[in-house]
């Protein structure tokens, strides 16, 4: 069996890769591991899913398996990825469970577990999971009579407290913004309405009608095309727009301009700052982020750091270095002071207060941060030998020449693929043409240098 985590839990073609026995492991497995800490009664565990038709399949099938395990079972029924974070920490249950595949098509789904604290599973955690699903031994046959679990009747009580909790962090009003929200047709369409309608925000909503098949179709964070476009049509204050499990944001100013995850943490952490809120006057990206954000921190006295890509990563630089705001590109922004994960609403809304107080038009926000041209290529090596590309000698000398030539008006990254027989490379610089010609000649050295 290969590796079952992957950077965001177990995600794969449901009823084929991710299938109901699997869920059911997973269940199983999971309710030893995260249930075992809780002594004197029974560990609880909150289920939340996205609108994909088979969430009731793996819902079923994953609470079947922890209440085999002696775990009581909340199940939350569709509510945000954060949603189950913060639920989980808040009600003091063992664990928390997410069934989502996030920004993937419909006939993907996945699997995530946060543990009592709200957080995503320590990889050693993970392993211990994998091992005992790996060794298919019979871990619950002695919970048997009045050991077994129970669920909990379904109610709106977690949806409720979730929502509480976002519009419970405004201080600002913001009745008087008019807003598109994309909801992608995912885990966001009843709490965006909730939270944005207690508000008094006037927002037009678009993919708040999931059949089970539609999620992220043409719509969402990573189709925001048609909400930008609305957004004009309207003359909308902002656009915003979701993914499937509403972990992520991308947003547009009033023009029909994305207004990307770099540019959202820029007018975050400058609106933290002027309230002294920003800790260490630190944000913390991934390597992939813009060199017009570190730019444009640097004129705020901001300091930028960089981890690894994905938000794992960011979540563990930010333990380490007592960073309160990081994120990623892509729109999953991580306020630490106030949650454990991404939260694409609690996002949202402190873009919006920034708006508001700022008195200047979102376009105007966004101007701060000028974004580079960035060009993305793949060298094809032999697998074995990706990790060594640091090692060469004439790699590193061309790297180094590379770096001359933009004249520190660009920057250049490369890494290898944790998956592909691959070695990435990326340049971000002022002239695009420059950069291919660039990003051309390293990935020749490297095929050339590691095949």
């Amino acid at each position: 069996m290969g590796r079952l985590f992957g950077t965001d839990g177990v995600r794969g073609i449901a009823n084929k890769e991710l299938t109901a026995a699997l869920a059911y492991s997973l269940g199983v497995a999971g309710g030893l591991v995260l249930g075992k800490g809780v002594k004197g009664k029974r560990p609880v565990v909150l289920i939340g899913r996205d609108t994909r038709i088979s969430g009731d399949m793996l819902e079923d099938s994953i609470s079947a398996g922890l209440l085999s395990m002696g775990c009581d079972v909340i199940k939350a029924g569709v509510i945000p990825t954060p949603g189950v974070a913060f639920l989980t920490k808040e009600i003091g249950a063992a664990a928390g469970v997410v069934i989502s595949a996030s920004h993937n098509t419909f006939e993907y789904n996945g699997v995530k577990f946060f543990n009592a604290r709200g957080r995503k599973l320590e990889d050693e955690v993970e392993n211990e999971i994998e091992e005992i699903i790996a060794g298919n031994k019979d871990v619950n046959g002695h919970i048997t009579g009045s050991l077994v679990g129970r669920t909990a009747p379904r109610t709106n009580d977690a949806m409720k407290h979730y929502t509480e909790f976002l519009t419970g962090s405004v201080k600002t009003e913001l009745s008087g913004l008019r807003i598109v929200v994309d909801c992608a047709n995912g885990a966001a369409y009843q709490s965006a309405k909730a939270v944005f309608g207690k508000l008094g925000v006037r927002a037009l909503y678009m993919g708040v009608n999931p059949d089970g098949t539609n999620i992220n179709d043409g719509c969402g964070s990573t189709h925001p095309e048609r909400m930008m476009r609305r957004v004009v049509k309207e003359k909308a204050d902002a656009g915003l727009a979701f993914d499937g499990d509403a972990d992520r944001l991308i947003a547009a100013d009033e023009t029909g301009r994305v207004v990307d995850g770099d540019k959202l943490m820029f007018i975050c952490a400058k609106a933290l700052k002027a309230e002294g809120k920003l800790k260490n006057d630190l944000l913390t990206a991934t390597v992939m982020s813009n060199l017009g954000l570190a730019e444009a921190l640097g004129k705020e006295g901001i300091r930028l750091q960089r981890a690894d890509v994905g938000d794992r990563y960011v979540l563990e630089m930010m333990q380490k270095t007592d960073s309160i705001l990081g994120g990623e590109q892509s729109g999953h922004i991580i306020f630490l002071s106030e949650n454990t994960t991404g939260d694409g609403t609690y996002a949202a809304l402190r873009f919006l207060e920034a708006l508001v107080r700022s008195g200047k038009k979102a376009s105007e926000l966004s101007a701060a941060v000028t974004i580079y041209p960035q060009v993305l290529k793949n060298a094809k090596v032999k697998d074995e030998n990706k990790y060594s590309f640091d090692k060469d000698e004439k790699i590193a000398a061309a790297m180094a020449s590379a770096e001359e030539e933009m004249r520190g008006r660009g920057r250049m990254l490369i890494r290898p693929s944790g998956t592909e027989p691959l070695v990435r490379v990326m340049l971000e610089g002022e002239d695009r043409k420059k950069l291919d010609h660039l990003a051309d000649r390293m990935v020749r050295l490297l095929e050339d240098r590691l095949r």
